[in-house]
């Protein structure tokens, strides 16, 4: 597998432009056009999802675009308000202030600065290995609980019913209970929207759906007259630009902040990590994911300096813009542009743009971001491991969706540890007629050497299987009781100082007992850093240590 990359020297400001060919240009402006197609009204409704004005939508995109192409290395990736992280730091908030008010605003600037300044640091310590924080089934489970909560969200506004209060599912009860009493304009507008989307999705990706059904939909309430019907608009878009600007935000308050912005900086950095090795600049290079760290933290600040909210890497965008031809990030510049143009200028064509259409956008994004094959996969493969992306939903679904994301995060780190836990001692034997020595198989049949125990942990050697570890090779030696012990090393990878005790204190009671401890195949680097670091050569000769099994058998097996 190939391991990200290492970048080595100094780093430039907007290095996908570095050595910019003029025949990308009109492949560069082509994707930037279907990309602002996308993106607004995409913007739009994710600035709505977050309880926040449709401008300030606008202005974390263009603040992703310039911070990601400032400081970030893959050339089409988009950055940008997204609907994973929204209602995470939406419902954080709104446990600080009421949600539109200025507090809630100046909290959502303070948040940005601080989830831009954890990945910008996260860049320089390069701090990848962050991303894989999330294991896959916890992931899965994570985007279906957030899909929930942005259907429960949307659903009002594509009924055209007042948005009840609570809990998930005391809002679900409320809305059924309701339901006969929808407006039917404006859910002819939300599934229509919907449906348009959709099939412009399947069709192709780089199809506008959203900003064909916004069109669409904003000249049906022009030309029916819907609004005196019931159907709510989004009303005067305020055409400001961005400015810069600082949260008036209390010490307490930003200390409140950090929690919340680091379970957003966990899941920015998963999904940046795993958009751009979707979408790799270079197929022959491996992505540089510490510098998109960087992009994206770039992105979070200016978003916070722009008077916006935290902006993430999204996959779909950044789909369309490798698709549509796009070369380098002139693309989402482009894009950012004629945003800003459509402020300056056009928010008039938006005032009568129906919620509900938005809602209809929305409601695609939840539909989409479910792994429905991926869940059926892990039911028919992994039981376990099914269980956990239900856990993980639940808890996003039950609790407020901070704690609940936090919990997940947990969660993953758990399965982490319970999966290394449970790391077993595997005695190996000979391939008949070769030098190769396998771990033990039910249905093939292996030799083993009389007097020889070959035994091997496939794990990591740490704190949390050291003792059973011990206890099993113990078990081997009481039942066979050889005269040679050869520890197969391969799969530890490393040995942190608790297991270097535990793996000591064996040493000796072998010596003392008699029998011979030879190690083979210590590969990893870490690992025989450790023996050096831990002394363990102290207790075990280094010409007890050996490349294969074979090498170790033939020299003291005897």
């Amino acid at each position: 597998m190939a391991q990200d990359a290492e970048p080595a020297g100094p780093r430039p400001l907007f290095p996908s432009l570095a050595s910019y060919s003029p025949s990308w240009l009109p492949g560069d402006l082509i994707a930037g056009l279907t990309l602002a197609a996308i993106a607004i009204p995409e913007q739009m409704a994710t600035a709505r999802l977050g309880g926040f004005e449709p401008q300030i939508g606008f202005f974390a995109f263009m603040a992703g675009s310039l911070g990601f192409a400032m400081l970030g290395g893959n050339r089409f990736l988009s950055c940008g308000a997204d609907s994973t992280i929204t209602p995470i730091f939406a419902g954080g908030l709104a446990a600080l202030a009421a949600t539109g008010s200025a507090d809630y605003q100046a909290l959502a600037i303070a948040l940005a600065l601080i989830v831009g300044a954890m990945l910008v640091l996260s860049g320089i310590f390069k701090l990848g290995g962050i991303a894989n924080l999330l294991s896959v089934p916890v992931t899965v489970g994570f985007l279906a609980g957030i899909s929930v909560h942005i259907l429960v969200s949307q659903l009002p506004g594509v009924l055209g019913l007042a948005a009840p209060d609570g809990p998930t599912f005391g809002r679900i009860a409320v809305l059924a209970r309701e339901i006969g009493q929808a407006n039917p304009y404006t859910v002819a507008i939300g599934l229509g929207v919907l449906a348009v989307v959709m099939i412009s999705e399947n069709i192709s990706a780089r199809i506008p759906g959203a900003l064909i059904g916004l069109v669409a939909a904003t000249l049906a309430v022009i030309l029916a007259g819907l609004e005196g019907k019931g159907v709510k608009v989004v009303g005067t878009v305020a055409g400001t630009l961005p400015k810069p600007t600082l949260p008036d935000v209390t010490p307490e308050q930003w200390a409140h902040l950090v929690p919340l912005a680091f379970v957003i900086a966990i899941v920015v950095m998963v999904q940046t990590a795993a958009t751009t090795r979707s979408f790799l600049s270079d197929p022959d290079k491996p992505a540089d994911v510490d510098r998109d760290f960087l992009g994206a933290g770039a992105g979070s600040l200016l978003a916070g300096i722009f008077g916006a909210f935290p902006v993430n890497a999204s996959p779909p965008r950044t789909g369309i813009v490798a698709e549509t031809g796009g070369k380098s990030q002139l693309a989402g510049l482009a894009a950012a542009i004629i945003v800003l143009a459509l402020l300056a200028f056009g928010t008039g064509l938006l005032r009568q743009v129906p919620d509900a259409a938005l809602g209809g956008i929305l409601l695609f994004v939840a539909l989409r971001i479910i792994r429905v094959k991926q869940i059926a996969m892990v039911y028919r493969q992994s039981w376990p491991e099914f269980i956990l992306i239900l856990a993980t939903a639940a808890l996003i679904i039950v609790l407020p969706i901070q704690q609940g994301a936090a919990l997940g995060i947990i969660l993953s780190l758990m399965h982490g540890i319970w999966s290394t836990t449970r790391a077993k001692l595997v005695q190996f034997e000979r391939v008949p007629g070769t030098t190769i020595w396998w771990p033990a198989y039910p249905h093939a049949a292996g030799e083993r050497v009389p007097g020889v125990a070959v035994v091997g942990l496939q794990a990591p050697l740490s704190f949390l299987n050291a003792p059973t570890f011990r206890s099993e090779v113990a078990d081997v030696l009481k039942a066979s009781a050889p005269r040679l012990l050869v520890l197969e090393a391969s799969g530890m990878v490393e040995i942190d100082f608790t297991a270097a005790q535990v793996l000591a204190d064996l040493l000796r009671e072998c010596r003392e007992s008699g029998v011979t401890v030879a190690v083979a195949r210590l590969e990893s680097v870490r690992a025989q850093a450790a023996f050096e670091r831990f002394k363990l050569y102290d207790i075990l000769p280094r010409e007890r240590v050996f490349h294969s099994v074979d090498e170790a058998v033939r020299k003291l097996g005897k």
